[in-house]
């Protein structure tokens, strides 16, 4: 699908340079020059994406922009301006700008800012169908994620889920979504129509662990019910029963377990009668389980037992390019959940998910989403909803990654350590002035304020 672009700005000669350049980048372009007729056109072109400019001949831009929002809140509003006015970029984004650019609008940072919409755009049409499966209880292969890494991993997890009776076991950190893919494996086998059961070893208590999985009788110990007690795996037969945190189980009931991974029998805690059950097993740990046979804290031929197919769950730290989609995902829940009218989360605000090391996995993006979702007031999230993020990482810094500033003895003005410091920084990411801004905590149009100020060239100007 090509992209429709609506330019709104009275300056003819600028919306045909704009709508020039940005045809040959391949979008639909239209353009408004009259402010007045913003809501119209925008009504009967269906933009994707809307370039603002603030100052308009009839009209002020920011009082454009929010009646645009009120109507069409979801469709990005880009705003444009000649004026390196940082007070007016700020209310600009805080009435719901998605960005800001400066005129004469450098060509990279355009398609940049354009790259972005576009694919906040695809992240909200994906996390949208993908909310009404999930509505539906249904999970799929793209409710994990876009990377080539996790698609391999769920496609191989399809193939081994066909088969209603093989035992698979589920390795990997704690939060990233083990459970979720016993889900999966259980919806997408012949199995998927009867009960799914999940026990967390972790959490029983010892002298209850035999009964929790296998049921009790009436008597069988202090305590014991007054009837007739069924286990999980009872509850369970016909269907799936995921043995979470397995390590955690004593090497007593590893011993238990091993008996009706094998025979598909056992007996109720005080029972005298044999039961039968047809279950799949499934398994999962956060533990190396081939460490913990070596060191003889679990049995090696139940290890065997549950390892017939082994699928090892990346950290989030290894597929980083899902945090957006994820992110995203999670957003959208909690938009609905909190009823707020929240589209989306900015380039810095991404920037800090991007870079964040994930410890929690997906259950700390679900929390950190679900805390920033609960206290944000404005239309789109930024690096402030993120701050706290920052400061925890900042926390654990080592004196290596710290900046050091050496003034020489005859002391040095403040413009050179300024411009040595952009250029600098300009160097690393290759003259990528909205990478730099980033690195230097700037927004853009403070960067180029700054770099006019002190001279710096700007380059690749288009318009």
């Amino acid at each position: 699908m090509t992209p429709n672009i609506l330019i709104i700005d009275d300056d003819d000669l600028v919306a045909a340079s704009l709508k020039k350049v940005l045809t040959k980048l391949n979008f639909n372009v239209e353009t408004c020059l009259q402010a007045g007729n913003a809501e119209k056109i925008v009504s009967e072109f269906q933009p994707d994406i809307i370039l603002l400019d603030i100052y308009l001949t009839t009209h002020n831009g920011i009082d454009v922009l929010k009646s645009l929002k009120k109507k069409f809140a979801s469709i990005p509003v880009i705003m444009i301006t000649g004026y390196a006015d940082v007070k007016i970029a700020v209310a600009a984004i805080k009435s719901g700008a998605f960005d800001f650019l400066l005129k004469p609008i450098d060509l990279e940072q355009l398609k940049f800012v354009l790259d972005k919409a576009v694919e906040n755009l695809k992240l909200k049409t994906e996390v949208t169908k993908l909310h009404s499966l999930l509505e539906e209880n249904e999970l799929t292969k793209d409710f994990f994620g876009k990377s080539a890494k996790i698609q391999r991993i769920v496609s191989s997890v399809e193939k081994l889920s066909k088969s209603g009776d093989t035992t698979m076991l589920l390795e990997g950190e704690s939060g990233t979504g083990k459970e979720v893919f016993a889900k999966f494996i259980h919806q997408h086998s012949p199995r998927a129509n009867a009960p799914f059961i999940t026990i967390n070893c972790a959490t029983i208590p010892k002298d209850l662990a035999e009964s929790e999985l296998f049921g009790h009788e009436k008597g069988a110990f202090t305590g014991a019910s007054a009837k007739t007690k069924l286990g999980k795996f009872e509850l369970a037969d016909g269907g799936t029963i995921l043995l979470d945190e397995i390590g955690e189980l004593s090497l007593d009931l590893q011993v238990k377990l091993l008996r009706v991974l094998q025979e598909r029998k056992f007996y109720r805690l005080g029972g005298e009668k044999e039961v039968s059950v047809n279950v799949r097993v499934l398994a999962a740990t956060n533990k190396n389980l081939e460490e913990e046979v070596s060191r003889g804290a679990f049995r090696e031929d139940l290890y065997y037992r549950l390892n017939v197919a082994k699928i090892i769950i990346p950290s989030l730290r290894e597929r980083k390019e899902d945090i957006v989609f994820i992110a995203y995902s999670f957003l959208t829940e909690f938009a609905k959940k909190f009823g707020k009218n929240i589209q989306g989360i900015d380039a810095s605000g991404l920037d800090i998910l991007k870079t964040y090391n994930w410890k929690g996995n997906i259950r700390e993006l679900r929390n950190v989403m679900e805390r920033v979702m609960l206290l944000a007031e404005e239309e789109e999230l930024t690096d402030a909803h993120f701050s706290f993020l920052i400061q925890s990482k900042e926390t654990i810094e080592t004196e290596e990654d710290k900046f050091i500033l050496q003034v020489p003895p005859k002391g040095v003005k403040i413009d050179v350590v300024l411009k040595t410091l952009i250029l600098k920084t300009l160097k690393i990411t290759s003259g990528n002035q909205v990478k730099a801004a980033k690195v230097l905590g700037l927004s853009r149009s403070k960067l180029r304020y700054r770099m006019e100020q002190l001279g710096i060239e700007v380059t690749k100007n288009v318009v």
